[in-house]
């Protein structure tokens, strides 16, 4: 069935050959009928293990296609860019779909409830006892937020094009929650959390350590307010 999608999928890479077809595989297996006709972008920042080469090995499968990226931000707008659909899904290239129902699931609740974003929890699947734990103080922030102030993460961020357009996009000057910046500005009437969530893995906690990837968490979000704390080098990719 040639079914026209209203989905541009953006994923923003770099050298995550080794990842990135857990993602691919689990968008193939994706119960939503026009996925098959759903654009992949993904917004390589110049990779050096063959991540592009990777992904188009996917060609046959998926509607994929490599376009010039850089920090995620600027990835995930240039890919946004090119998105002709009413709603743009951001993923992060290291993650893994837990739910072959979610792009549809997803789409449902922002098509039925005229939703601005929507997103998920994030399942440390193969983690540490520490990892599970921070990232459930992630997911339990995110429920919270829907109460105060719209919290999502770019590892999985459904936005409608319009309403992502009217706010600029992501703001890439800055280098470390960009993703959270762009999210609070939804009012919490257009925002929802989809159950399913991603797999990640733990190695942002590996490179940074626990101790600092909480304290940027928690310094992050009593600084929500504070422009030029995220305008501030983090040194996150470092």
């Amino acid at each position: 069935m040639n079914t026209a999608s209203d989905l541009t999928i953006v994923i923003p890479a770099k050298n995550e050959a080794a990842l990135i077809p857990r993602l691919l595989e689990s968008l193939i297996r994706q119960d939503y009928e026009a996925m098959r006709n759903t654009r992949v972008l993904v917004a390589d920042a110049g990779s050096t293990d063959g991540t592009p080469e990777m992904v188009m090995s996917f060609k046959d499968r998926l509607r994929v296609s490599v376009i010039p990226g850089g920090l995620p931000a600027k990835g995930r707008n240039t890919g946004a860019a090119l998105a002709d659909t009413r709603y743009v899904l951001f993923v992060d290239a290291d993650v893994e779909l837990a739910s072959d129902s979610l792009v549809r699931r997803t789409l449902d609740l922002a098509q039925r409830k005229q939703l601005h974003c929507v997103t998920t929890s994030i399942i440390c699947r193969d983690g540490k006892p520490l990892d599970k734990l921070l990232y459930a103080g992630n997911n339990f922030f995110q429920y919270l937020s829907t109460v105060h102030r719209p919290f999502s993460t770019g590892m999985f961020m459904l936005f409608e094009k319009k309403r992502f357009d009217d706010l600029g996009g992501f703001h890439e000057q800055v280098g470390f929650a960009e993703d959270y910046m762009l999210s609070q500005q939804v009012a919490r009437s257009k925002f929802a959390i989809v159950r399913g969530g991603v797999y990640t893995t733990n190695r942002r906690f590996h490179r940074m350590g626990h101790f600092r990837v909480a304290r940027l968490f928690l310094t992050t979000a009593l600084n929500y307010r504070n422009k030029n704390y995220f305008l501030r080098d983090h040194k996150y990719w470092a």
